[in-house]
């Protein structure tokens, strides 16, 4: 069970990593290149992760977080508004406005690191933030949908 904001989660990362002689870039690893992403059932699992880092011998841990913006939360809400309009009682609309609770926390974090041509990741997010994500991906979805009513 994570927390409702991983910001003392970062700084306690960015602690250990400095205190394994590692430096940190600020830099998120996108789908477009090969990822191995790690898997640990362990909430300090990450550490392990910054270990591994070490032992492969890379010099750096690249860190990626996500803030929640107010903006970000008003656009979907505007989004979400125009799609299910004129039904204003949507379960997403609740969901999205739920999410105004947790602007200014950090929903997200990503560690990453190369190895062989491999960029090697651990990912850790909040609830909110997951629920955020589908949302973002429903209005992108929705977005998409033609409907064609050249027959009328």
């Amino acid at each position: 069970m994570q927390p409702d904001n991983l910001i003392s989660l970062k700084d306690d990362m960015v602690a250990f990593i400095a205190g394994h002689g590692m430096r940190r870039l600020n830099a998120y690893i996108t789908e477009d290149v090969p990822t191995v992403i790690f898997e640990e059932e362990n909430p300090d699992g990450w550490k392990d992760f910054v270990e591994h880092a070490k032992a492969a011998g890379s010099p750096f841990v690249t860190m990626s977080e996500v803030i929640l913006e107010k903006s970000d939360v008003a656009i979907l809400l505007e989004q979400l508004r125009d799609q299910t309009f004129p039904d204003d009682n949507s379960e997403e609309l609740d969901d999205a406005e739920y999410l105004v609770n947790h602007v200014g926390k950090v929903g997200y974090l990503q560690l990453g690191f190369a190895h062989q041509g491999v960029m090697f990741i651990f990912e850790v997010a909040t609830d909110w933030y997951d629920s955020f994500q589908n949302l973002m991906e429903t209005v992108t979805d929705l977005g998409g949908i033609v409907v064609d009513d050249s027959d009328e």
